[in-house]
């Protein structure tokens, strides 16, 4: 591991350089499979029914003194660019988190990266920082493509390379759905960097010719965990098929599925595995309980834990389907709970309204699906509550990192019948 190796005078080759180029992953001769993931699967109408055991969802937060993780090097050591480090002092950082310090060298040095860490460690800094480092020595064209499940975790990865490289030179589009494809068409006539996106519009733009997968030696997937289960399978298929000149490939997540380790066996190639968590368990940080609500009024229960509002102050409610969400939400409103809602029916500019909201802390509660349960960066969510139980654990685990987040101690509530 880094920090028992690391220096600033490591050599560093250039990202992706001298490595040989991969064969077409649609070549591989065990590639993509239907295999059974933990998606929930909608049959006649409906959802399979969480088969989670309650017990495991009730967790005291560690009592005891947790020794953070702190690095031997300050940004300002790190084998990079010195305008680069410039543009990570100004946003604040002072030295690199577990998951940047442990992968640097190796994406520096061109390594497949399979990378586990907690929400909320730095995992978006840590491929974006090697992917500036390279285009800082060698600017290509189209050089990354940055592919994530949902729309907010797409807008947000983009954020971060506007602020991590500013005044750089460097340039990066966000294509997700939800907006006005004429405007992603246009954007497209300017020379882009990295491109970062959700695999359906991604596709849309494929499609029509717009995007050449063949120019890009250099991939991110970024919650991969959910980008190679049964809902992305086949849209990832499609565009790893297309990397013809794939050089680079780096995958992270908060979580790990063993059922699904002959995939990353096939997209990443003699590769660097760094784990700050074991991918299985949740947050030590975190107090989990359960609500048993046997014939009780669920909604009058939660209402109860509302109206405690110096407490429960921002608020994450997750609800298992669109309309339960927006039904949810409304009957909050009527009795002057300030809410607003984030789901798949809604507009980008309304999922991102109802998110600003949130972040300022003009609504109390955000009820939403599981979009939000990866690529929301809210500080301070006091509360996730499962107003449902989750069908899955990973599902479970993605929910309930919205809070405690950077080290802060949080809380979670599930529902149970």
């Amino acid at each position: 591991m880094y920090s028992n190796n690391t220096s600033s005078t490591k050599s560093t080759k250039s990202f992706g350089s001298g490595k040989k180029k991969k064969k077409q992953y649609g070549n591989k001769s065990n590639s993509f499979r239907n295999k059974s993931s933990n998606r929930p699967q909608q049959r006649g109408g409906g959802f399979k029914k969480s088969t989670l055991d309650p017990n495991l969802l009730v967790r005291k937060a560690t009592e005891e003194v947790i020794v953070e993780y702190e690095s031997k090097r300050t940004i300002k050591d790190l084998p990079i660019d010195i305008n680069l480090i410039e543009c990570l002092v100004a946003k604040g950082f002072s030295k690199p988190t577990q998951i940047q310090d442990q992968t640097l060298e190796y994406l520096l040095d061109g390594h497949d990266v399979l990378g586990i860490a907690q929400t909320g460690s730095g995992k978006t800094a840590a491929f974006l920082v090697p992917i500036i480092q390279e285009l800082l020595q060698n600017p290509q064209k189209s050089y990354a493509l940055v592919v994530v499940p949902t729309r907010e975790l797409a807008s947000q990865i983009q954020d971060e390379f506007i602020s991590m490289s500013k005044g750089l030179n460097l340039y990066s589009e966000c294509f997700i759905g939800g907006t006005n494809i004429n405007t992603d068409i246009k954007k497209l006539r300017r020379s882009q960097h990295i491109i970062i996106g959700t695999p359906g519009r991604l596709l849309d733009l494929i499609g029509k010719k717009l995007i050449d997968l063949r120019k890009f030696n250099t991939l991110v997937l970024d919650e991969f965990d959910r980008m190679l289960d049964m809902g992305f399978i086949h849209d990832m298929k499609k565009i790893i098929g297309g990397m013809e000149n794939r050089k680079h490939s780096l995958l992270f997540s908060a979580t790990l599925d063993k059922t699904q380790q002959s995939l990353i066996d096939n997209i990443l190639s003699d590769y660097k595995t760094v784990k700050c968590s074991n991918g299985e368990t949740t947050c030590d940080h975190i107090d989990q309980d359960i609500i048993h609500v046997g014939g009780g009024d669920k909604f009058k229960m939660l209402c109860d834990m509302l109206y405690e509002k110096e407490e429960f102050s921002k608020v994450l409610v997750f609800e298992e389907t669109k309309h339960k969400v927006k039904r949810l939400c409304q009957k909050l409103e009527k009795i002057d709970i300030t809410a607003d809602q984030i789901h798949g029916n809604k507009s980008q500019n309304a999922r991102q309204n109802a998110l600003n909201k949130f972040k300022k802390g003009k609504i109390q509660v955000l009820v939403a699906t599981d979009v939000a349960a990866r690529g929301i960066d809210v500080s301070d969510v006091t509360h996730v509550i499962n107003y449902q139980i989750p069908l899955t654990m990973d599902s479970y685990i993605h929910r309930i990192g919205r809070t405690g987040r950077a080290g802060k101690r949080g809380k979670a509530f599930t529902f149970v019948d």
